[in-house]
């Protein structure tokens, strides 16, 4: 695997979250669908094709908020199953449209698959950065070191 980092991890903060709600039947019906809650498809469809991401096409992600190739074609997976279900209900459908879709268990496959590497990457490289020594936060301020042997 080539690790491209990534450029804005903040975006990757927003992708991530809305893989993982693609992934989750449980969490559509049980957010998607309560009137009291704020997220919905909309917002989700907005993280992956308008703000973060372009699931359509994910190419030039890749080094942005993608870390891999992989990455890249299972995003690309993803808009494609996402299409295929928006073509058949219309842009305009309501969630509950979109979930009823024939065409929806793929999109959660695709995302299930996309979520689960995207996280065992990030897992990765979150383990390289703490082989490499960094053990807070980047950006927090670090521990005073160790002083040498002797010295006080």
């Amino acid at each position: 695997m080539i690790d491209h980092g990534i450029a804005l991890p903040h975006h990757r903060l927003h992708v991530v979250p809305a893989v993982v709600a693609l992934a989750s039947p449980a969490w559509q019906r049980d957010v998607w669908l309560d009137p009291d809650q704020h997220e919905g498809l909309d917002y989700t469809v907005h993280v992956l094709f308008d703000d973060f991401c372009d699931a359509d096409d994910p190419l030039p992600w890749l080094g942005q908020s993608l870390r891999t190739m992989e990455e890249v074609e299972l995003m690309a997976s993803l808009g494609t199953a996402y299409g295929v279900v928006q073509d058949a209900v219309g842009a305009d459908a309501r969630d509950e449209e979109y979930l009823a879709s024939p065409g929806w268990p793929a999109v959660v496959t695709a995302a299930a698959r996309l979520a689960q590497v995207l996280v065992a990457n990030d897992h990765v490289a979150l383990g390289e950065l703490h082989e490499a020594g960094f053990r807070r936060p980047l950006g927090a301020e670090s521990a005073s070191p160790e002083p040498e042997e002797g010295a006080r």
